[in-house]
């Protein structure tokens, strides 16, 4: 499949670092995904229920963030893409995390991952 719905430059903040001081503020995180969905059904019903709901994803990590709290952005990124996976029925995710400001001399550094769900939706 070559379909992809993608959210690209979401911005969240989230308690985020292994820094004492980086526990107890919230941090900007910038996240962009690509997901894997047939664009079929959608395209040929015009139907919203049949389609990725990028504003409900959107929300969904952003309400992730705000609720939980971890020292890598690699420990973030799984457990955000394996919840993405279940509650959205995607049948693969590639998620970029940004941390801006993390090295004060680079515009961001972050991780890319891929995942591909055991179940084909």
């Amino acid at each position: 499949m070559n379909d992809v719905v993608f959210i690209e430059g979401l911005k969240a903040q989230a308690v985020i670092g292994v820094y004492d001081w980086e526990k107890k503020i919230q941090q900007d995180l910038v996240f962009d995904l690509e997901m894997e969905h047939d664009n079929r059904v959608p395209a040929e019903t015009d139907d919203l229920a049949k389609t990725l709901d990028y504003e409900a994803i959107s929300n969904y990590i952003l309400a992730f963030c705000a609720e939980r709290q971890f020292e890598l952005i690699e420990t973030l990124a799984e457990h955000l893409v394996g919840e993405l996976i279940g509650k959205f029925k995607l049948n693969a995710v590639t998620l970029t995390l940004r941390k801006p400001g993390a090295v004060a001399s680079a515009q961001a550094v972050g991780v890319k991952i891929h995942r591909k769900s055991a179940v084909t939706y």
